[in-house]
């Protein structure tokens, strides 16, 4: 079974879009959403362009502000500052990655708590990792939700994740924890990966190496999840992590890159939008 993320975030964009028409009778307006962009990375600009368009199609609206690469750190603080204490906006997000001059953790833990939509502020993850009420990283969040769509049952599963990073790999474990996953965290240090990951009923692969995972290291009717984007280095197309071709057969659920996780991101940045949107307007 393949998982189409693209498919089921359209069904869950136009969910979204009837509850946020009802939001001006409702609460006078809706959801606003800022994206600061700084340079010009390619798939930084791909992204941004594909938030902005997925907001349209939700009724959420999409500020984007873009800034050369040479802005300086006081400088991007001090529009972070500006937007915080402005009460139309609902949320804020800085696409990564910034200029090497650019501390990103600065940057993130300087948006306030209330507005930062993609779940990386500190206060987020810390309460993420005390169960306590949060913001949930929008990959990991996706990812929970394609695995429920697709009818797998996590419970007392053997969960492998291969990536340890603040975005996806450390909270995307939290998550499949917390759905009560029996869970290994694998890397580049891990000894033996193969027979570490043969292990795994579900795989999560997010190292940002094209095709890394080949069909051997796949147990026969595993789920694989793909985070992975890149550029296959022989045809120039967008892969993923895992040779999909070759694992395909042998999975029982897989997701595509394109269209896998990538949309389901995007879908649940939508979401958080709305939940931070709707704590502002319970909370006056």
């Amino acid at each position: 079974m393949i998982i189409s993320g693209k498919e089921l975030s359209a069904r869950l964009k136009e969910e979204m879009a009837a509850q946020v028409a009802a939001f001006p009778d409702k609460y006078g307006r809706v959801p606003h959403l800022v994206v600061i962009l700084v340079g010009e990375d390619p798939g930084s600009v791909s992204y941004v362009t594909g938030k902005a368009k997925a907001s349209e199609m939700v009724g959420i609206r999409n500020t984007t502000i873009r800034k050369p690469d040479t802005i300086s750190v006081a400088e991007l603080l001090e529009m972070i500052a500006q937007l915080n204490a402005d009460d139309s906006v609902d949320g804020i997000l800085v696409q990564l990655p910034l200029p090497k001059h650019i501390s990103e953790d600065k940057v993130i833990a300087a948006i306030a708590k209330e507005t930062a939509v993609d779940g990386c502020h500190p206060l987020h993850v810390a309460a993420l990792w005390q169960k306590q009420d949060c913001i949930l990283p929008c990959t990991p969040k996706g990812i929970i939700k394609m695995l429920k769509v697709a009818g797998v049952d996590i419970k007392g599963k053997r969960a492998v994740v291969i990536g340890r990073s603040n975005i996806v790999g450390l909270p995307v474990a939290k998550l499949l924890l917390d759905e009560n996953a029996t869970v290994t965290i694998a890397h580049s240090r891990t000894v033996n990966l193969p027979e570490v990951t043969r292990n795994a009923e579900i795989l999560v692969v997010a190292i940002g190496r094209p095709k890394f995972v080949t069909a051997d290291m796949i147990a026969e009717g595993a789920v694989v999840i793909d985070v992975g984007v890149n550029r296959d280095p022989e045809t120039g197309k967008l892969c993923g992590d895992v040779d999909y071709a070759a694992a395909e057969p042998k999975a029982s659920v897989i997701t595509p890159v394109p269209g896998g996780v990538g949309p389901m991101t995007i879908c649940c940045l939508m979401e958080n939008t709305i939940e931070c949107f709707l704590r502002t307007m319970h909370a006056e």
